[in-house]
């Protein structure tokens, strides 16, 4: 398996969700620090979405626009809301690409509303 590192783009199986999870196999930003990528086989993902306008209204959601380094085919939303732990070994079906240093950065910022960190 490729190395594993912030910022990567994967597609995860997210099944079985429960409740307002999110489900299915989508694509994922990976958020846990590298260290921690290199050494655990959990590490902390944001779920991609379908785009929608409503979505894009809501502060922690980031737009992320298709790009020959994402990989992606439609435009989406970072939903950090959503942030969860995977067990990359067992869920992680596909590398995509590499988001955009500034689309990070922004999902940076929504993770420090998400968790309370300003």
């Amino acid at each position: 398996m490729s190395e594993l590192y912030r910022g990567l783009i994967i597609n995860v199986n997210l099944d079985p969700s429960k409740g307002s999870e999110t489900g299915k196999t989508r694509p994922c930003i990976i958020v846990t620090n590298n260290i921690y990528n290199a050494r655990v086989p959990v590490i902390q993902v944001v779920p991609l979405t379908e785009w929608s306008l409503k979505k894009s209204q809501i502060k922690t959601n980031i737009e992320v626009t298709p790009s020959p380094s994402n990989g992606l085919s439609k435009k989406s939303i970072a939903d950090c809301l959503q942030t969860r732990p995977i067990d990359h070994q067992n869920r992680l079906i596909s590398i995509r690409g590499e988001l955009e240093p500034e689309i990070l950065e922004q999902i940076n910022q929504a993770l420090k509303v998400v968790f309370d960190l300003i």
